[in-house]
């Protein structure tokens, strides 16, 4: 039998709903992370419900002990099960409340539904819902589309719920890797050579796009254009195969970006943060990722999966020069998308010492191994602290325009 979360009125603490899973191809990711921050937020400080987005779309609500298993057991990866009781949003004058909608099979106070909702009829067949409460702060834990893309977050805005993160248009531009670059460019921000691929373009003239690719020097790194986690990524170098590259990708999204690789780079990520009561933004220490693995490059394996060979250094071993301007960088890129909350940005250093930025990540990962919760432990603030950062940042932040 699963205990269920206990439904009492709105109390005194801030109710924080911790939202996690989704339908993108990162779920698993999703789940890591969240259960890393479910058990570092402060009980004492916020009352918390955990609300979960099954693969098939469906949101439940996730009892504590499941909640606790979000991590990976002897090599496989967590997923939320589609048995749990259904969780509704609902919009009220003052903001949003949470619901549970109750299995019309049966009366949900038996020992053997694990609950502790009551339906009125059940010989209905029709749900009945019992009221959890008011959320005073969603934490959205989703990587990937439907979820990091601005599409969740236009949810909120339209439930009046104050949440952790960037905004609907920085969460929609830093999910897509094309107009992010497009953008960052015209900020005056430097970005490396790239190609987008629609798939328009790709079955109506696939020699055109194959020939625009062709001007960009190898190797090249084929991502989908909504991507993250690594996930869909090829590297092609000089033979190898461009074509079976992009149609890797594209299973993953139907629009995939081109990227000229960087040759003898260092890679370096840097985490921002918003400042507090409208302060600036400020950067974290700056880390290193050096990969070891038979890829060469920082793959789903190499971020996830703790027995792979990767290196990550925090704080890197960089001249403080370079530490300083991936610093500066970051809180421009930062600010160039209109970003709110927290990002992690990443840059490559060429050996001529030339900083480019490759990509902002408005939710980056949360695990144990990520590396955006590292920089700033390095930084001074620790794991709890900084959920609390980012819960602080998103309840003094008004609803609405801003």
């Amino acid at each position: 039998m699963t205990d269920s979360p206990t439904i009492r009125p709105r109390n005194v603490r801030p109710r924080v709903a911790v939202v996690f899973g989704g339908t993108s191809s990162e779920h698993a990711i999703s789940c890591l992370t969240a259960g890393s921050v479910l058990n570092a937020i402060d009980r004492d400080r916020y009352e918390v419900v955990a609300i979960g987005i099954a693969p098939s779309g469906r949101w439940v609500v996730v009892p504590d002990d499941l909640a606790g298993q979000m991590q990976v057991i002897d090599g496989v990866l967590p997923s939320l099960s589609e048995e749990l009781l259904d969780a509704i949003w609902l919009r009220t004058a003052g903001g949003s409340d949470l619901a549970i909608a109750a299995d019309p099979r049966g009366s949900m106070d038996s020992d053997e539904s694990g609950t502790l909702l009551t339906a009125d009829d059940a010989s209905t067949g029709e749900s009945a819902l019992s009221r959890l409460g008011s959320v005073d702060v969603a934490f959205a834990l989703l990587h990937g589309p439907f979820g990091e893309d601005g599409t969740i977050q236009g949810m909120f805005e339209m439930m009046g719920t104050r949440y952790v993160g960037a905004g609907v248009l920085a969460s929609a531009v830093g999910m897509d890797k094309t107009y992010m670059k497009v953008v960052l460019a015209a900020a005056g921000l430097p970005v490396g050579p790239f190609v987008s691929i629609l798939p328009r373009e790709w079955s109506r003239d696939r020699s055109a796009c194959l020939e625009a690719v062709a001007a960009l020097h190898r190797p090249l790194y084929v991502k989908p254009a909504r991507g993250g986690s690594s996930l869909g990524i090829t590297r092609v170098g000089e033979g190898d195969d461009l074509v079976a590259a992009v149609e890797h990708a594209q299973q993953f999204d139907p629009k995939v970006i081109v990227e000229e690789g960087f040759v003898d780079a260092r890679e370096l990520e840097c985490g921002v943060l918003g400042g507090l009561a409208g302060a600036d933004p400020e950067a974290s220490q700056v880390a290193e990722i050096r990969v070891h693995t038979d890829s060469g490059f920082y793959d789903f394996d190499a971020k996830y999966l703790p027995e792979e060979q990767v290196d990550l250094d925090v704080p890197a071993d960089v001249d403080a020069d370079i530490a300083e301007e991936v610093r500066r960088l970051a809180v421009r890129t930062f600010e160039a998308i209109g970003c709110e909350g927290l990002a992690r940005v990443d840059v490559f250093v060429t050996r001529d010492r030339k900083v480019y930025v490759n990509e902002i990540n408005t939710m980056p990962g949360f695990t144990a191994l990520s590396m955006f919760p590292r920089m700033w432990a390095a930084s001074g603030m620790a794991y709890p602290e900084l959920v609390d950062r980012l819960l602080q940042l998103a309840m003094e932040r008004p609803v609405g325009l801003r």
